[in-house]
Order: C-alpha cells, then structure tokens, then sequence
C-alpha cells in the first residue's frame, strides 16, 4: 500500500500547552498526511481502512482514490 500526500508546511510546527487537548490531556501527531488539522491528528487516517496493499491511492477531498503506478525501466 502506498499512500500519496501533499504536505503544503513549509516550516516546523511548535507546540506548545496550548495545543493539548483539554477533554483527552494529550495531543496527537497526524501520521498519514490526510488530517485537516494537520499536524495534529483529527481521525482522518480511519479512512485508511481496507485499502490494498498492492495498490497506491490519493484522498481529494475527503475521497479515496486509486493512482495508477508506472515503472520505468533502468
């Protein structure tokens, strides 16, 4: 499986008390590139559930979406 991601940051992120969550006491990192919230976690990633891993995908707008693979030969 292979996921595509545009990340648009162009700097670090810092965080600071004021970005833990107050009902949770914790503050999560977004792994797979798709949260809203980027760079913290909004749940995003249970999209992720039953892709292929022999497939690629690309998420547009909340959408998964298969990506055709092309290999070049050496």
């Amino acid at each position: 499986m292979a996921r595509e991601v545009t990340h648009t940051a162009t700097g670090p992120k810092i965080i600071t008390p004021a970005d833990i969550d107050a009902e949770k006491g914790d503050v999560a990192v977004c792994l797979c590139g798709l949260s809203e919230e980027y760079p913290f976690c909004d749940g995003s990633h249970r999209r992720t559930e039953g892709e292929d891993p022999d497939e690629r995908y690309k998420y547009v707008d909340g959408e998964r979406r298969r990506v055709a693979v092309e290999f070049c030969e050496e």
